[in-house]
């Protein structure tokens, strides 16, 4: 639940934002009379990505067998890059509020609105669609549908998102979003973890080492799992946020630490070329 709540949470604050950052900036220079547009735009977007929601949850429940383990595989890894792309994107972002208003400003010199109109749609769509893959992606590891986080993820937002732009919340989401970030650099970690597991149940991939280490505790005598179990309370924490996995494949271990690797270089990078 934890993770969906984090990525609901994320993804439904940085529409709110972009939302935000129109409506203020439409009524700043006068021309509130587009922001029925705008509202009209994001309520089409939200109901298509309750469309995408449902196809992805009528298809997920379409395949059994080998054919499951490799939609599940392909699901968990499209997630971890989408995420990927995400947190890379958000953190060359520093100008978002003024580069957001440019463009909003190229569009309603036009007579008509359909410029403006696509620009929100598309911009809180591909929020939307981004959502229904990771949270797709968290269930199908958590084998839960994390339906009251992601419930909770976007009331906070929506919350969050009217409180930064009416000035009743002065902290800055920097932080915010540094801190969500490195947490969903751990879960996209686990997607990839997991995703290789699937491919190699579908026999994708060659099982070199089965089980590296296996920490997972035996069974309560009632038959129940323990905390530190995997399936536990505590373990699946860790494995919904985490990616955590009491008996991993050699494979397995070798795809997280390379994705860490991978992502850390890319990000020194990114500090490096920031401070020139």
């Amino acid at each position: 639940m934890i993770a969906s709540l984090i990525i609901a949470l994320r993804e439904t604050l940085e529409a709110a934002l972009i939302i935000g950052i129109i409506i203020g900036y439409l009524n700043r220079t006068g021309q509130a009379r587009h922001k029925k547009t705008v509202w009209l735009a994001a309520v089409l977007a939200i109901i298509a990505s309750l469309v995408g929601a449902w196809l992805f949850k009528v298809l997920a429940g379409g395949f059994t067998g080998r054919a499951e383990e490799i939609f599940e595989g392909l699901t968990m890894l499209i997630g971890s890059v989408l995420l990927t792309t995400m947190i890379l994107w958000m953190m060359n972002q520093k100008k978002m509020s003024q580069q957001l208003q440019e463009r909003v400003a190229e569009q309603v010199i036009k007579p008509q609105d359909l410029g403006l109109f696509l620009l929100v749609f598309i911009s809180i769509l591909r929020e939307g669609i981004e959502t229904v893959i990771f949270l797709g992606s968290a269930s199908l590891v958590a084998q839960d549908n994390n339906l009251i986080g992601a419930v909770l993820g976007l009331v906070i937002a929506v919350i969050l998102g009217y409180a930064v732009f009416t000035g009743l919340m002065k902290a800055k989401l920097k932080m915010f979003f540094n801190i969500t970030s490195l947490l969903l650099i751990l879960f996209a970690a686990g997607l990839v973890a997991h995703g290789i597991h699937e491919f190699e149940e579908a026999g994708l991939i060659p099982i070199v080492i089965e089980h590296v280490w296996d920490i997972n505790p035996a069974l309560n005598p009632d038959g129940s799992y323990p905390a530190l179990h995997e399936n536990g309370w505590l373990g699946g924490l860790l494995k919904g946020l985490f990616g955590y996995n009491g008996n991993p494949s050699l494979i397995e271990i070798i795809s997280y630490i390379s994705y860490l690797l991978v992502l850390s270089i890319f990000i020194k990078k990114y500090y490096l070329t920031a401070k020139q």
